[in-house]
């Protein structure tokens, strides 16, 4: 059972690249626990509106309210600290560095639910429970992150994420240009962050995954929620 008030509640977004507004009055909820996709095709706003979620855009208006915190004018690393993950789509590894050093760069401290919530936490995440959500990186962490496919950068990515112990996550285009047998374990993934009880929002064009790990949907077009 999902916490009545949105861990993540967005009202009236909207956000800009220079003079183009590319995101149109959204307006999105998502539980405690809850995974919830945005789908569209390619170009529809997506990716746009995680950025503009995480304050990632060059300009943005509307309000953006995260466990009890207002992260309206809030800078990313301020919503990261407060436990806001965002895995981007082009994944942004440091492939100079191992698996191993680009997991413990990620790493924050444990952190309550909510402010004023002491004694109740976010999952802990540390390098065995990331190495069993994802045994290939267990295999490779010691091989530099250049010499990784396509979908295992994406994992490291993901993996990197939690190991900052966010409560929620928000996941751009996970089975965007990766193989198959990829794309099922980063769906085993999601599901198993949601039995944990961590929040995922998802873009996805892909709309039999969004379908499989998602409880729920919104549609983007042009920017602009059609269904919601």
């Amino acid at each position: 059972m999902t916490d009545a008030t949105p861990l993540l509640e967005v009202q009236h977004l909207n956000a800009w690249y220079g003079a183009a507004q590319v995101v149109f009055d959204v307006q999105l909820q998502v539980q405690r626990g809850e995974v919830v996709a945005l789908v569209g095709r390619n170009g529809a706003g997506k990716s746009s509106t995680l950025k503009a979620i995480m304050g990632l855009m060059p300009r943005r208006t509307g309000r953006v309210l995260f466990a009890g915190h207002n992260l309206s004018q809030a800078e990313p690393y301020q919503a990261a600290r407060l436990g806001l993950g965002y895995v981007p789509e082009d994944r942004r590894i440091f492939t100079n560095l191992t698996v191993l050093e680009n997991l413990q760069l990620g790493v924050q401290p444990a952190r309550a639910l909510t402010e004023g919530q002491q004694g109740r936490f976010t999952p802990q995440w540390s390098l065995e429970k990331i190495f069993a959500l994802f045994p290939n990186l267990a295999d490779m962490q010691h091989r530099s992150a250049n010499h990784m496919s396509g979908g295992e950068q994406q994992m490291l990515t993901v993996a990197r994420t939690l190991m900052g112990n966010p409560c929620m996550v928000l996941l751009d285009e996970p089975s965007e240009g990766v193989a198959p047998i990829i794309v099922e374990q980063m769906g085993e993934m999601i599901l198993a962050l949601k039995r944990q009880g961590v929040s995922v929002l998802l873009s996805e064009q892909n709309t039999h995954f969004a379908q499989w790990v998602s409880d729920r949907s919104y549609a983007l077009d042009r920017g602009v929620l059609t269904t919601a």
